[in-house]
């Protein structure tokens, strides 16, 4: 996953792992040879329009709201019909109004109609506190969370591991995120909520007190699922 930087300076750019103090608990609870965080890739503004979320700050937020601004004003010179017309006023009076599109609340019917355009900020966008900007790794957790991605994990052996997904996947896709042979081969996946995997002390205690369940592969996965995927050769 790509978070673009957008007007932010201090911050380095490449790899960040997404330190969520929740892996660190799993860690504690059940003994592996590593952990592996989930990691995001911070890309500097050239990659903006392939970023899956915006990280900027108070200074840099009119910067990016002004980039659609103009795209639209530069549309509706063009005389669009008056359908596409007038989500593009709406979307015009709201970022003058300093709110992104992606908090406009257009309907389904008005998002047809603007489909083909690629606004910015209808992508999730995180503003930093200048604060946030010390500590990276915080933030990082932070703007995950509010990027429409979740993690899923699976514990024990090798490594206690967090996989990301975008929210909504299902059992079957999240499969893939490991190996698509699991997917491919899907027949079950053994669920634990994180909170009882914690709250009874590890996979084992979890599974004695009744908290694991049998998913069929529409299952949607919930943030932090303890999971093992059962699959056919």
């Amino acid at each position: 996953m790509k978070i673009c930087a957008f007007g932010i300076q201090g911050i380095t750019l490449g790899k960040h792992n997404v330190k969520d103090p929740r892996l660190d608990q799993a860690h504690k609870t059940v003994e592996a040879d590593k952990k592996v965080y989930a990691q995001v890739d911070l890309v500097d503004e050239k990659e903006l329009v392939d970023s899956q979320v915006i990280l900027t700050t108070h200074e840099g937020f009119p910067d990016l709201l002004l980039k659609d601004l103009e795209f639209i004003e530069t549309r509706l010179g063009r005389n669009p019909l008056d359908a596409e017309k007038a989500v593009l006023q709406k979307l015009q009076g709201h970022l003058e109004s300093e709110r992104t599109v992606r908090d406009a609340g257009l309907s389904a019917d008005d998002l047809s109609v603007v489909a083909a355009h690629g606004f910015f900020t209808n992508k999730p966008v995180v503003v930093a506190e200048a604060a946030e900007l010390k500590e990276p790794d915080a933030l990082m957790v932070r703007a995950f969370k509010q990027s429409g991605y979740i993690c899923f994990l699976t514990v024990g052996g090798k490594e206690n591991r967090a996989w990301p997904i975008p929210k909504g996947h299902s059992a079957w896709e999240a499969a893939a995120s490991i190996h698509t042979d699991l997917q491919k081969g899907f027949i079950r996946a053994e669920i634990i909520s994180f909170d009882d995997f914690i709250q009874t002390g590890g996979e084992t205690q979890a599974k004695r007190a009744g908290k694991l369940r049998l998913e069929t592969k529409t299952y949607v996965m919930q943030d932090y699922d303890l999971v093992n995927f059962r699959f056919s050769k």
